[in-house]
């Protein structure tokens, strides 16, 4: 079996122009040297993979080459490479410096490559700071590092200093199809883009992927074959995703994210990558940030596409949403719901806002307005006549969202009075957001509807009005007290049992102490005379409730209150606590 060169040592560039990214730092080194312009300290900062080693290694080769040289020669005895990693110490730096003093016996310089230089030690760099500062003329010193910020300022202030930038995708995906081409790999266009992304601006990442990738596939890349093996989620399923929230489609929305909770992929980095299709999405939008857009030929495609169906609201919407929830995402105890809740969501930002305003005219045509209450002349029709108690009924149910299968309901009068006209109420018109029961709007709209209501009430005639007993009227009013107490409303049942109702003609009077259980018991008004009304057979019945807040106290709420109430039926009771020395 042959030895196998990795593609990051195989094709490592041998010259300048084939260095990939840095054409601004090639540049620069060509013409220095060309015009005898070189400083003898240099310092390559940047990234991991991006050249660094490389660049060093090619300009030790070019500097000593003239026209009587060939150019395959690669000056190996006059290349030094220290790894300061294991050779940080003031013994190694000053071994160096022993070394340098010795002149080249070919060529014209001594290249000492030194990499990682910023695991030296303190010591070991102020050792260097002589030598680095006036080197012997046949000398010059190139230091590689990933972390500038760890080299000390006099080392930094004795080199020229060449950043090196991440690789873009772009290049590194043309590069790895060049290799590709070289090795006789068929590889798709968008596996190599995915293996780019992958590398992360690094080329050394990017060739040593390739090449595993390679090893689990064959002579031919797919896009599947590649996402399979690097365990990246097919940007396919944010296509699918997106059009799903789009279509207000929660549940399969949910379903899809188990199928990609299943493939072992974590929610974390499902919602980061949502985000980032959104910001693809939002790039998509105006032609010149189509630039930014880092992906290939196809896939630009399906972007401009899907951007089209989509607007500037709802991106920057689930922009926002997406990127709360993966600041929340580590410190979430259940991170799954933290997602899916973010999903439903992203799914409901059209439903309340789009949709609405598009249905809006389907509301006014079936009689209800954008207030959602259906205005008096709707009622006054000879064709459209409900029952006051079937229209509060009708307006009281909760909508029914769009998600329903059926697109309408129709809703019959009452048989007694011998109408078959139908209305028809559309249960599928989305609903503006919920509000509170104590916003003005709300308190407004029920003013509306109240009023509506007493337009529209039967003649007084038509309504029985059966006599009736005070012993009766307690019966009923026991009996209405025992139903809330079973629906589980004991607020109100405390405050119904703490006024006694007084029956004055057919108007009960209950008196309390303050309009806050006034208000309560406002609120339940209806509820209390529909009951007693059927019961009573009698639709004269009217409540009054006072407030009196001159009037004794019959309960005590806090201990002091009780207190007081004890002492009151036993004055004993004060001198006891007195004389034990007892506080409240």
């Amino acid at each position: 079996m042959e030895h196998f060169i990795v593609s990051a040592r195989k094709y490592r560039p041998t010259q300048f122009k084939d260095v990939v990214g840095q054409q601004a730092i090639t540049s620069t080194l060509e013409s220095a040297i060309e015009n005898n312009h070189l400083a003898q300290a240099l310092l390559f900062t940047g990234p991991r993979g991006v050249g660094k080693t490389t660049c060093a290694r090619i300009l030790a080769k070019k500097i000593n080459q003239d026209d009587s040289v060939n150019e395959n020669e690669d000056f190996a005895f006059n290349i030094f490479e220290l790894d300061a990693a294991s050779n940080n110490s003031v013994d190694d730096i000053r071994n160096l410096i022993d070394q340098v003093r010795i002149p080249p016996q070919v060529g014209k310089y001594k290249v000492y490559i030194i990499d990682e230089v910023h695991m030296l030690s303190s010591a070991a760099f102020n050792a260097f700071l002589k030598t680095l500062e006036e080197p012997p003329n046949h000398a010059i010193f190139i230091l590689a590092t990933t972390e500038k910020h760890k080299i000390i300022p006099t080392i930094l202030s004795r080199c020229q200093i060449f950043d090196f930038r991440r690789i873009n995708v772009k290049d590194t995906k043309n590069h790895l199809a060049n290799v590709a081409k070289s090795e006789g790999i068929e590889a798709a266009d968008d596996a190599l883009h995915i293996i780019a992304q992958k590398a992360d601006g690094a080329l050394r990442d990017a060739l040593s992927i390739f090449d595993r990738v390679v090893s689990f596939s064959g002579n031919k890349l797919t896009r599947e074959a590649v996402t399979e093996n690097l365990n990246v989620l097919d940007y396919t399923y944010y296509f699918e995703v997106t059009d799903l929230l789009l279509d207000n489609n929660i549940p399969n929305t949910l379903i899809l994210f188990n199928n990609i909770l299943s493939k072992g992929f974590d929610g974390h980095h499902f919602i980061m990558g949502l985000a980032s299709h959104f910001r693809d999405l939002l790039v998509c939008k105006t032609p010149e940030t189509i630039e930014l857009l880092e992906v290939g030929e196809q896939v630009k495609k399906m972007y401009l596409e899907q951007s089209i169906k989509t607007s500037h609201t709802f991106l920057v919407a689930c922009i926002e949403k997406s990127n709360n929830c993966d600041l929340k995402y580590k410190v979430s105890r259940n991170q799954r719901l933290l997602v899916e809740l973010c999903l439903m969501q992203m799914a409901s930002i059209t439903f309340d806002s789009e949709n609405f305003k598009k249905k809006k005219s389907e509301l006014t045509s079936n009689g209800i307005n954008s207030l959602g209450i259906i205005p008096p002349s709707y009622f006054k029709s000879e064709n459209n006549k409900f029952e006051v108690q079937e229209l509060e009924v009708a307006l009281s149910k909760p909508t029914i969202p769009s998600i329903a299968k059926e697109d309408s309901k129709t809703v019959q009068t009452s048989p007694k009075r011998n109408i078959e006209t139908k209305a028809k109420i559309d249960l599928s018109t989305d609903r503006p957001k919920k509000k509170s029961a104590f916003s003005i709007s709300s308190i407004k709209k029920k003013k509306e509807l109240l009023k509506i209501i007493n337009d529209n009430k039967p003649e007084e005639s038509e309504k029985p009005k059966s006599s009736f007993t005070e012993e009766q009227f307690q019966q009923v009013w026991s009996q209405f007290t025992k139903k809330v107490d079973g629906e589980g409303k004991y607020n109100l049942l405390s405050h119904l049992t703490m006024a006694k109702p007084v029956l004055k003609g057919t108007t009960i009077n209950l008196v309390y102490p303050n309009n806050t259980i006034k208000t309560e018991v406002e609120r339940a008004q209806h509820d209390i005379l529909s009951f007693i009304k059927d019961k009573l057979q009698n639709y004269d019945i009217a409540l009054e409730i006072i407030v009196n807040e001159t009037a004794e106290k019959k309960y005590a709420y806090t201990p002091i209150e009780k207190y007081d109430k004890l002492i009151e039926k036993n004055p004993l009771l004060d001198t006891l606590r007195k004389e034990l020395g007892l506080e409240l």
